[in-house]
């Protein structure tokens, strides 16, 4: 079982509706919830098969590279540094995997 993963998916799904709650961005909710899910369903890949990588891959290094861009543009550490922080981690995590 990918803890670590579900976790993960956990996180950018609370993210996303907690954007919803405070600013009332319904694009926080939206992509929170998709990324989330695709990232649970990339967890879920990982515990049946530790080489299934693709899919939480390709979602983290997708929100790493979005929330990076945010960051850099706002300066704003929460939400979009966490993010791109915690993607970035998820990125590297998932290549060690699939190397080891």
């Amino acid at each position: 079982m990918d803890w670590i993963g579900f976790s993960y998916a956990a996180i950018i799904a609370f993210g996303g509706f907690m954007g919803y709650k405070r600013k009332g961005s319904v694009m926080s909710l939206v992509a929170g919830l998709v990324f989330g899910s695709f990232s649970a369903y990339g967890a879920y890949n990982i515990s049946n098969d530790p080489k299934d990588i693709k899919i939480l891959l390709l979602s983290s290094g997708v929100l790493a590279v979005v929330m990076g861009t945010r960051y850099k543009k706002s300066g704003k550490l929460m939400p979009a540094g966490i993010m791109s922080g915690l993607s970035l981690l998820m990125v590297f995590r998932l290549l060690l995997l699939i190397m080891l």
